[in-house]
């Protein structure tokens, strides 16, 4: 789930949404503000749709590994 493999696809994997939602980390958003701006990225290109479960673990996954922090309900890039 975290790395692709056989069964799960590139676009999919853990690691690729979370270099996908670090693209959009630029400047700090809320939870919400990440998952409407994936959603509407997913809906123009032909990337797969991630379910919001997979959005979530995503988010645990990069915080785990101190990529992300959340202050006050707004995500940012750890510095």
């Amino acid at each position: 789930m975290i790395l692709p493999s056989k069964h799960l696809s590139q676009d999919r994997a853990l690691l690729s949404v979370g270099a996908k939602i670090l693209q959009q980390l630029q400047m700090p958003k809320t939870v919400s503000a990440i998952w409407e701006e994936l959603s509407k990225t997913s809906c123009k290109t032909a990337m797969p749709t991630i379910g919001y479960n997979s959005f979530i673990l995503t988010l645990d996954l990069l915080y785990s590994m101190n990529a992300i922090e959340m202050e006050d309900g707004i995500l940012s890039v750890q510095s």
